[in-house]
C-alpha cells in the first residue's frame, strides 16, 4: 500500500532482515529510505495460512533519504497467538525507538530492534563450524552401530535442551586423517570444517530452535552445531554460563530468526565478560564438572545398568545419585547380558567425572554375566537358562543389598509393563523399546518365529558373524526343533505349530546365510567386489544396511520386519545428494545414492575373481 507522500506499508517474509545474502539490499533499503515503523508480526499472522512455516513483518517506510536523527519505531507481537490478539497488541504493546542509521553498524546490517550495548562475544570467542561430509550416512555413525577402532572419531552433535554434556552419540570414519574423507577434501567434495576447536575447551551450541548448548567434549563436531571457543581457556566457564542461561538463546534471536543460525552469528551478541565469569564462580565454584552421564545414547555413559552420577547444587559438584530404575536399566542390562560394553568402560583415557569412573570400575564384576556368543534365547535351550532368568541374575548382581520384588516391579512398571512378567515383557516390548532409545539403529536383534510361545533369541549384532549365524540356526535353533519333535511324540499342545514355526525360521535364516539376492547386503560406496557375500557383514557400514536382510526375508509377525520382532524405522531407498563421478555405482545409478539394491552371488564371486586375477 503507498500513500500520497510516498510512504508504502508491506507484509513481507522476515528473513531479509537477517539473512547474510540480503545484506546488500539492506543496506541500500536503510540508506535510501526512512524506516518510521517495523511490525514483527511472526507465525500465524494469516487466517488463511495455518502452521508456523511462514513469519513475516509488517513494515511503514517513505521514499526519501533519512537524516541521522531519522529513528524506527519496533513493535514485536511474534508471540501472539492469533490475528486478532496480534492486532490487538499492536496498538498496546511496549514500543521499541532505534536509530536508523546505527543499523548500518550492526553485523551484516541485520536488522534488530533490541540494540544491545557492550562488547560483542566475537571479540573473546569464535563460532567454529563443523565438519561437513557431503555423504553423512556413509561417513558418520552411532557408535554402537560399529566396532570403535582407531579408524573412528568421536563426533559431538546437536542437543535439545540445556545440558552439561550431551550430543555425544556419534563417530566418524576419520581413518587418522588419511582416508576418504580426506581425499574427497583435496577434490572439493568434503568440508573438514571445525579444527581449530578440536581439542580445546568450549562450548557446543545447536544451531537451530533456541540454540541449546552442551560443554564442548573437544572431539570432532558435526554441522548441527557450532563451537564457540573463547581465546583464553579462563573465559569458558564464563560463556558456558552465558549460553546455559536463557539469555544468550534470546539475544541472538533478536538479531536473527532464521531456522538455523550461523557460527559466526553465534558470537554477534553482547558479552559481559566479568558479570558472567562472576556467574559462573558462584554457580560452578570448583570449576565446570568433567563429564557425566546416566544416559546409554552417549559415549561417556559408565555402562552400569543401575549406577547414577548426578550434579549436586549444594556441594557445586559431581556425587552418585541413588540407583537407577529408570526405563534404561533394562535395555543396559539386556546389552550387558549379550556381551556389550561401552566406549568409556573400553577407553581408559577418555576424560571422566571420577565418580563416572567409579561406575565404570564397578561393571567389571559383571562381566562374568556375559553371554560367550552374544545369543540368548528367551526360552530355556540347549541347556542354557532363560533370557529372563540369567536378566534376573545379572540385575540382582547389579543391584547388590537393594535388589528385591518391590526393584523389579518398579522396573517393568517403568518399562510400560506394569503388573506383567519380565519373559512377556522380553518378548513383546523389549525390542521396540530398544529401537526407540537407539534411535532405530539396533545392536541387540530379537528374532523370532512369530509365535508368542514359540522360538526367540536376542543376538549381539557385533557377535553375530557368520560362524554364530551358524550357531544360531543349526545349535540353538536346531535344539528347540528337536525339542519340539520330542514333545509331538508326548502328544504336548501345540509342539506340531511350535515345529512348523521353527522350521520355516531356520529356512529364513538360512536364506541370510546364503545371501542369495534378495536376501544379500548392499553398500552402495563399495564396488561389486568388495560387496559382502553371504552373511559377512563389514560393522563399519553400519546397522541400517547390514540389518536389511534380517528384515525383507518373509515376514514371521509383523509387515516388514522380516524375522524380527517388530520393524525398525529403516529405509534403504535413496540417500541426499549425488554421487561424484569416481563413485563404484555412479553411472549405474546416475549419480543418484541408491541403497536397495540387490547383487546375485555369482556376480559377486565373479568380480572377486577377476580382482584377484588383475
Amino acid at each position: 500500500m503507498t500513500s500520497r507522500n510516498g510512504a508504502i506499508a508491506a507484509v513481507t517474509p522476515q528473513n531479509w532482515l537477517f539473512r547474510s545474502r540480503y545484506k546488500a539490499h539492506r543496506e541500500f533499503m536503510l540508506k535510501q529510505t526512512s524506516w518510521k515503523l517495523l511490525v514483527r508480526l511472526g507465525p500465524g499472522a494469516f487466517d488463511t495460512i495455518t502452521g508456523h512455516v511462514v513469519q513475516v513483518i509488517l513494515i511503514l517506510i517513505q521514499k526519501r533519504k533519512p537524516d541521522r536523527v531519522n529513528n524506527l519505531v519496533g513493535v514485536d507481537v511474534s508471540g501472539e497467538p492469533s490475528t486478532n490478539s496480534k492486532a490487538s497488541h499492536i496498538k498496546s504493546q511496549q514500543t521499541h525507538v532505534v536509530n536508523q542509521a546505527k543499523q548500518l553498524s550492526n553485523p551484516g546490517c541485520r536488522i534488530t530492534l533490541f540494540p544491545e550495548e557492550g562488547d560483542l562475544l566475537d571479540e573473546v570467542a569464535r563460532g567454529v563450524t563443523g565438519l561437513i561430509t557431503k555423504d553423512a550416512v556413509r561417513f558418520i555413525c552411532f557408535f554402537w552401530e560399529i566396532t570403535l577402532t582407531i579408524d573412528w572419531n568421536y563426533s559431538q552433535t546437536s542437543v535439545s535442551r540445556n545440558k552439561h554434556f550431551d550430543g555425544l552419540s556419534k563417530v566418524v570414519y576419520w581413518e587418522q586423517d588419511k582416508g576418504v574423507l580426506r581425499r574427497q577434501y583435496k577434490e572439493g567434495i568434503s568440508i573438514l570444517a571445525g579444527g581449530i576447536a578440536w581439542g580445546k575447551a568450549g562450548v557446543c551450541v545447536s544451531q537451530t530452535g533456541m540454540l541449546p548448548a552442551a560443554i564442548y567434549s573437544g572431539s570432532l563436531f558435526d554441522d548441527t552445531v557450532a563451537v564457540i571457543v573463547p581465546e583464553s581457556p579462563n573465559l569458558v566457564p564464563g560463556v558456558w554460563a552465558f549460553c546455559e542461561s536463557g539469555e544468550f538463546g534470546s539475544s541472538v534471536r533478536k538479531i536473527n530468526q532464521a531456522i538455523k543460525v550461523t557460527p559466526s552469528t553465534l558470537v554477534k551478541v553482547a558479552f559481559d565478560a566479568d558479570q558472567w565469569l562472576q556467574i559462573a564462580d558462584e554457580k560452578y565454584p570448583n570449576g565446570l564438572p568433567k563429564p557425566y552421564s546416566d544416559d546409554p545414547t552417549l559415549w561417556i555413559f559408565h555402562g552400569h545398568p543401575c549406577g547414577s552420577v548426578a550434579w549436586d547444587e549444594e556441594k557445586k559438584w559431581t556425587v552418585h545419585g541413588p540407583l537407577r530404575t529408570d526405563n534404561t536399566v533394562l535395555q543396559v542390562a539386556i546389552a550387558r547380558l549379550l556381551g556389550y560394553r561401552w566406549p568409556a568402560e573400553l577407553d581408559t583415557d577418555m576424560e571422566l567425572a571420577d565418580e563416572q569412573r567409579e561406575w565404570v570400575n564397578r561393571c567389571k564384576t559383571l562381566l562374568p554375566y556375559a553371554d560367550e556368543d552374544g545369543i540368548v534365547c528367551i526360552p530355556p535351550v540347549r541347556g542354557e537358562a532363560s533370557a529372563s532368568d540369567r536378566l534376573l541374575n545379572i540385575l540382582a548382581a547389579a543391584y547388590g543389598n537393594a535388589w528385591g520384588s518391590d526393584t523389579m516391579a518398579q522396573l517393568l512398571k517403568n518399562a510400560d509393563h506394569a503388573n506383567k512378567t519380565l519373559e512377556t515383557w522380553l518378548r513383546d516390548k523389549f525390542f521396540t523399546q530398544h529401537c526407540k532409545l537407539f534411535h532405530h539403529r539396533p545392536f541387540i536383534w530379537h528374532i523370532w518365529d512369530g509365535l508368542r510361545d514359540g522360538f526367540a533369541a536376542l543376538v549381539n549384532y557385533h557377535k553375530l558373524n557368520y560362524k554364530n549365524l551358524e550357531t544360531l540356526i543349526y545349535t540353538y535353533l536346531g535344539d528347540w526343533i528337536n525339542r519340539q519333535k520330542q514333545d509331538i511324540k508326548n502328544g504336548v499342545d501345540g509342539a506340531q505349530e511350535r515345529l512348523a514355526a521353527a522350521e520355516s525360521l531356520t529356512k529364513k535364516l538360512e536364506l541370510i546365510l546364503e545371501g542369495e539376492k534378495p536376501y544379500d547386503i548392499f553398500v552402495r560406496w563399495k564396488p561389486i567386489d568388495k560387496q559382502p557375500i553371504g552373511w559377512n557383514p563389514d560393522l563399519n557400514d553400519g546397522v541400517r544396511l547390514n540389518i536389511r536382510p534380517f528384515m525383507t526375508v518373509p515376514d514371521v509377525g509383523k509387515k516388514g520386519a522380516g524375522v524380527l520382532r517388530d520393524k525398525p524405522n529403516i529405509k534403504w531407498n535413496k540417500d541426499r545428494g549425488k554421487d561424484v563421478a569416481s563413485a563404484p555405482w555412479y553411472h549405474r545409478f546416475k549419480g543418484d545414492r541408491i541403497n536397495d539394491y540387490n547383487l546375485r552371488l555369482d556376480e559377486k564371486r565373479s568380480a572377486r575373481t577377476i580382482g584377484r586375477e588383475a
